[in-house]
C-alpha cells in the first residue's frame, strides 16, 4: 500500500526500540566512518554547513533545487547557502590544505534539501560522509572506478557482520557481492520500463549494483537521471545500490564518482546549458589545471543505518521533519519515527 510516497510493508515489527536503535545508530556511525577512512587512507576533516554563493561551491544537484539562503549582518550584500552536498567544497579542500597523491578526506556531511519529496528513503535533513581522494590524471579510469567500489562495498559488508554481532535480531543480511551495469544496458535490456522501475529491476535480480554513466543522454535522448555537470564526470561515476527486500525496490546508498577533469568540465557545462559558471572562482581553477584530479562521493549515514538494521523508515535513524499524515500513517503501522 502507498500513500504519499510512502511505502507500508504489512506487518513490520522494528525489532529494536527507539532507545536500542539510536544505541545502533551511534555504533553503526562510529565504526563505519573508522573502518572506512582506514580502508580507502582517508582523514577526517571538519567541514562547513554553509558556503558563500559567489564562490560556486555549493552543489546544483539536478539545477533546479534551490537551495536554503540567508544574509550576515557583518558581510552585507553577500548570499550565504546551506550546502547541498560537499562534492565540490572536497575538492577545494585538497588544493588548500595540500593533500598528497593517494591522500584523501572524509567528513560529516549535514545538508539541507527543502525541495525534496518525502518518501521511505528521502527526508529533507541529508547526512552522509563525504569524502574526496586525490588520484593521477591517468588513473581516472573505470578500473580505478570499480576498484574504489569494491573497496567501499568490502567495508558495508564488515558492517554488516559487526552489526550482527551486537545486534543478531535486528541486521539485515546483504549479498555476498556487488555486480556492474551501465544505465545503457539498462535501457536497452529494459527499454519501456522508468529509471527507477531499471534499477529495481537490476537490484532484485542482483543483489548489489553499481550503476554507472549517470547524467548524460542514453540513447533514447533521454537522462537515466540528473547529475550536477561540475563534479562528476558522467562517464566514470555511478550509485550503489541494494535490492531492499523490506520495502521491495531498490535502495541507493552512495552516488560517487570520478570527478571532471579540464575537458569534461567544458563539455558537461555545454551540454547542460551552464557554461555562465565558467566564470566561479572554483570553476577557473579547475579549468586552469589548477585543482587535483580526484575521486569521491557520499555514503548516507542514516541510509546505512536504515540497511543495515532493516528499517523501513528513514525517520527511524534520523530526526527531521515530516508531515503530520506521513507521521500517523507510520505510527499506525508501527513505524517510530524520530
Amino acid at each position: 500500500m502507498t500513500i504519499m510516497h510512502l511505502i507500508i510493508p504489512e506487518h513490520y515489527d522494528p525489532k529494536l526500540s527507539v532507545k536500542e536503535t539510536e544505541a545502533a545508530i551511534r555504533y553503526i556511525r562510529e565504526t563505519f566512518q573508522d573502518e572506512f577512512g582506514k580502508q580507502l587512507g582517508l582523514q577526517r576533516m571538519s567541514a562547513p554547513m554553509m558556503v558563500d554563493k559567489a564562490t560556486g561551491l555549493n552543489d546544483n544537484l539536478n539545477g533546479v533545487e534551490t537551495p536554503v539562503s540567508f544574509t550576515m549582518k557583518d558581510m552585507p550584500g553577500e548570499q550565504m547557502e546551506i550546502v547541498h552536498s560537499l562534492a565540490k567544497w572536497k575538492r577545494m579542500a585538497l588544493y588548500r590544505y595540500g593533500f598528497g597523491m593517494h591522500e584523501g578526506l572524509y567528513t560529516n556531511m549535514n545538508a539541507i534539501r527543502k525541495d525534496e519529496d518525502l518518501d521511505n528513503f528521502h527526508s529533507i535533513y541529508v547526512d552522509q560522509w563525504d569524502w574526496e581522494k586525490v588520484i593521477a590524471k591517468e588513473e581516472r579510469t573505470e578500473a580505478t572506478l570499480r576498484d574504489t567500489v569494491r573497496q567501499i562495498f568490502k567495508v558495508i559488508k564488515h558492517m554488516e557482520d559487526e552489526v550482527w554481532y551486537k545486534y543478531p535480531q535486528a541486521v539485515h543480511h546483504l549479498p555476498k557481492d556487488i555486480h556492474f551495469h551501465t544505465t545503457q544496458e539498462l535501457e536497452d535490456r529494459w527499454p519501456d520500463l522508468t529509471p527507477k522501475e531499471r534499477e529495481d529491476a537490476i537490484c532484485k535480480e542482483d543483489g548489489a549494483v553499481f550503476l554507472m554513466q549517470i547524467g548524460g543522454l542514453l540513447k533514447s535522448g533521454k537522462r537515466h537521471d540528473g547529475r550536477a555537470p561540475d563534479y562528476d564526470d558522467w562517464q566514470l561515476n555511478g550509485d550503489i545500490l541494494f535490492w531492499y527486500e523490506p520495502l521491495g525496490c531498490s535502495l541507493e546508498i552512495s552516488s560517487m564518482g570520478i570527478r571532471v577533469d579540464e575537458d569534461a568540465m567544458r563539455r558537461q557545462l555545454k551540454a547542460a546549458g551552464a557554461e555562465d559558471r565558467a566564470e566561479l572562482p572554483f570553476h577557473k581553477l579547475l579549468l586552469a589545471g589548477k585543482l587535483p584530479y580526484t575521486i569521491g562521493g557520499g555514503i548516507g549515514q542514516s541510509r546505512l543505518c536504515m540497511l543495515l538494521l532493516g528499517k523501513a523508515h528513514v525517520g527511524e535513524v534520523q530526526a527531521s521533519v515530516w508531515p503530520q499524515a506521513m507521521i500517523d500513517q507510520c505510527e499506525a503501522a508501527n513505524i517510530h519515527l524520530l
